[in-house]
C-alpha cells in the first residue's frame, strides 16, 4: 500500500503576501479618513443615502481590518496540530465581511424605505455632491488596488466588494445630489440609497455561501466527483476506485483521498501513482493528494469481457512516497 500525499502552490503564495499587505493597509488609511469626514457631512447636509455610504465605509474600516489579521494568521507555518497551515482563517475573515455586508445592506434598505415613504425637504445637495465626488475617487482606487488580489483570495473579495459598493455607493448619491439641485426630487436620496442595499446584499449572499461551503468542506462546485472516479478507472493498471473524498481547503488548494485497487507492483506501481497525481493536478486543479493502493487479484469470469477482482491484497508494510 503507497500513501501518498503532494501539496502543490497557488496563487495564493508567500510571495503574493506583501502586496496584498501593502493594498489593505493602504485602503485602511484612505477608508478610515474619509469615512470620518463623510460622516460629519452626512450629519450636516441631511442626507441618507450618504449617511449610509459613510455607515458603510466605517464598516469597512472593520472589514478590512479583519482581513489584514487573516493574511497575517494564514501565513503562519503548519504543523502537526494543523497540518494545513491558518489558511482557513482567511475563510472566516471572508465569512465575517459576508455577515457585516449583510447587516449593513439591511440597514441601508430599512433606511432608505422609511425615507422613501417620507422624504426630508432640507437636505443639502452642494456638500453631499461634493463628498460623493471624492469618495468615488477613494473608493475607486481602493478596489483597483485590491481587485489584482482578488480573483483567487476570498478574504481579499471581501475586502474588494466592500469597496466596490462604496464607489457605486458614491456614484449614486452623487446622482441623487444633482436630481435633488436641479429638479427638487428629494425621494431620490432614498431610492439611491435602495439601489445601494440591493449592490449590498447581492455581493454579501454569494460571499457568505461560499465562505460555508468551504468551512463545511463541501466538493468544490466545478468538480464531479464521478467524472474523477471514471478517469482513475480508465488509468491502465487501476481495477477499482473506493473511499474517494473532495473537499476544498482554501481558494486554489483542494484535496482528494482515495483508495485504488491495482495490479502494478514495484516500480510499474511507482510510475502509475506519479501519473495518477500529475493527471489530478493538470487536470483537475487537485493540490493535495492521498492515494492508497492496494494489490488486486484480478480472475478472467467465463463468459464475460470483464474480470473480476477476487480479493484486495495489502502488503504487509506500507511506505510514504
Amino acid at each position: 500500500m503507497h500513501l501518498h500525499s503532494h501539496s502543490a502552490a497557488c496563487d495564493c503564495s508567500p510571495a503574493a503576501v506583501p502586496g496584498k499587505l501593502r493594498a489593505l493597509w493602504t485602503a485602511l488609511v484612505l477608508v478610515g479618513s474619509f469615512s470620518a469626514i463623510e460622516l460629519w457631512v452626512s450629519w450636516q447636509s441631511h442626507s441618507l443615502s450618504l449617511l449610509a455610504d459613510a455607515g458603510h465605509m466605517l464598516a469597512d474600516v472593520v472589514a478590512i481590518g479583519l482581513s489584514l489579521f487573516a493574511v497575517w494568521v494564514s501565513q503562519w507555518p503548519a504543523t502537526e496540530q494543523a497540518p494545513f497551515g491558518y489558511r482557513r482563517v482567511e475563510i472566516l475573515a471572508a465569512l465575517a465581511n459576508g455577515l457585516l455586508l449583510l447587516a449593513v445592506g439591511l440597514w441601508v434598505g430599512w433606511e432608505a424605505l422609511m425615507q422613501v415613504q417620507s422624504p426630508p425637504t432640507d437636505i443639502l445637495s452642494g456638500p453631499m455632491a461634493i463628498t460623493a465626488a471624492v469618495g468615488l475617487i477613494v473608493n475607486g482606487f481602493n478596489a483597483f488596488l485590491i481587485h489584482r488580489h482578488a480573483e483567487q483570495d476570498l478574504n481579499l473579495r471581501g475586502a474588494f466588494l466592500h469597496m466596490l459598493a462604496d464607489a457605486v455607493s458614491c456614484l449614486g448619491v452623487a446622482v441623487a445630489a444633482i436630481a435633488i439641485w436641479q429638479f427638487q426630487w428629494y425621494w431620490a436620496d432614498g431610492v439611491i440609497g435602495l439601489g445601494v442595499a440591493g449592490l449590498i446584499l447581492s455581493g454579501a449572499v454569494p460571499l457568505i455561501r461560499q465562505s460555508l461551503e468551504i468551512l463545511l468542506e463541501r466538493a468544490p462546485r466545478q468538480l464531479s466527483s464521478e467524472q474523477i472516479r471514471d478517469r482513475l478507472r480508465a488509468t491502465g493498471g487501476v481495477v477499482d476506485v473506493s473511499q474517494l473524498r473532495l473537499w476544498t481547503i482554501a481558494p486554489g488548494q483542494v484535496a482528494l483521498t482515495v483508495a485504488l485497487a491495482v495490479t502494478a507492483q514495484g516500480l510499474q506501481r511507482d510510475g502509475l501513482l506519479l501519473s495518477i497525481q500529475s493527471m489530478l493536478r493538470q487536470d483537475f486543479g487537485i493540490t493535495d493528494t492521498v492515494i492508497q493502493m492496494m494489490t488486486a487479484t484480478v480472475m478472467p469470469v467465463p463468459g464475460s469481457a470483464e474480470p473480476k477482482i477476487q480479493e484486495l491484497i495489502p502488503p504487509a508494510s506500507s511506505s510514504t512516497v
